[in-house]
């Protein structure tokens, strides 16, 4: 599921028809896993946070906002919901549990 304000929005309309069918998806943010959905890889928002507020740091400080250069995500995040794999009849395996950065159970 891509990311964007409408299916945040949504999110729970989506989740929940993505289990009435039996539907595995993979999200880009937690709050869809924790709403009940499956799993989600995506960026790592408290990390993107304080990147923001690096640079606002760095303009307050009298830096250029143009002189700055552009910063891509580097942390990502993989979380995984249990109980949804469970009810979806999926067994999910021991590897990537164990590289989960969380799961839920």
């Amino acid at each position: 599921m891509l990311p964007s304000a409408l299916t945040i929005v949504h999110r729970e309309l989506i989740i929940a028809l993505a289990a009435r069918h039996r539907l595995p998806a993979v999200y880009a943010f937690r709050q869809f896993v924790i709403d009940g959905g499956l799993m989600s890889y995506g960026v790592d928002l408290v990390d993107q946070y304080r990147q923001a507020a690096s640079y606002v740091d760095r303009v307050l400080r009298g830096e250029k906002p143009g002189d700055l250069p552009v910063q891509q995500p580097t942390q990502f995040r993989l979380i995984i919901n249990l109980k949804t794999a469970k009810a979806l009849g999926l067994e999910v395996p021991w590897i990537p549990q164990q590289r989960a950065d969380e799961v839920i159970e």
